[in-house]
């Protein structure tokens, strides 16, 4: 094979030219082009180095911004807070002014309602009595015969009455008692 015998001829002229080229394209681009390079990296390593340090900045700006923040909301939760309570003050406050007004006009409602309970039995006991003395006269005229008059049979009624409620019968005229039980005798 005529390529393998011609190998030895031809490997010290292309060892030569590999060489050449080599050193070349080392020279140009360690002359020319590595400058570039180490120059664009340094750019970018002190850009990489400003970004940074222009994001620990916004950070620790950023952390102050929330920590205003949340001390503004937690002034706000507080103040909110505050409205809340007074809020709700106020409506106890009317509620309780309510309910007192409400017992108020309860209360003059039931004391009405006393008083014309407490009308109602005088009422009554006075139409007890007024029977009783009728009562009185008509039994007394049967039984004795003898007239008494409307106003002895009331004096009548009302000291027995009285003796019956536990009342003294001193505190009744005596000459009163004693004119009906002569007249009744």
């Amino acid at each position: 094979m005529p390529q393998i015998t011609q190998l030895s001829m031809v490997f010290a002229s292309q060892l030569f030219w590999l060489v050449v080229v080599f050193g070349l394209i080392f020279f140009v681009i360690g002359i020319g082009m590595l400058p570039k390079v180490r120059s664009t990296v340094a750019n970018r390593d002190s850009k990489v180095a400003e970004d940074l340090q222009k994001a620990r900045a916004a950070r620790a700006s950023a952390e102050e911004a929330e920590a205003a923040w949340r001390a503004r909301m937690d002034q706000t939760r507080l103040e909110a807070s505050t409205i809340a309570q007074d809020a709700r003050r106020a409506a106890a406050r009317e509620n309780e002014a309510m309910v007192n007004a409400a017992l108020e006009k309860i209360s003059l409602r039931v004391e009405a309602a006393q008083q014309n309970i407490r009308k109602a039995a005088a009422d009554i006991r006075v139409e007890m009595i007024d029977v009783a003395a009728e009562a009185t006269q008509d039994l007394v005229k049967r039984l004795t015969g003898i007239d008494l008059t409307r106003q002895e049979a009331l004096d009548a009624v009302t000291a027995e009455l009285e003796l019956m409620a536990g009342k003294s019968a001193a505190n009744t005229p005596r000459s009163d008692q004693r004119r009906v039980v002569e007249k009744v005798r």
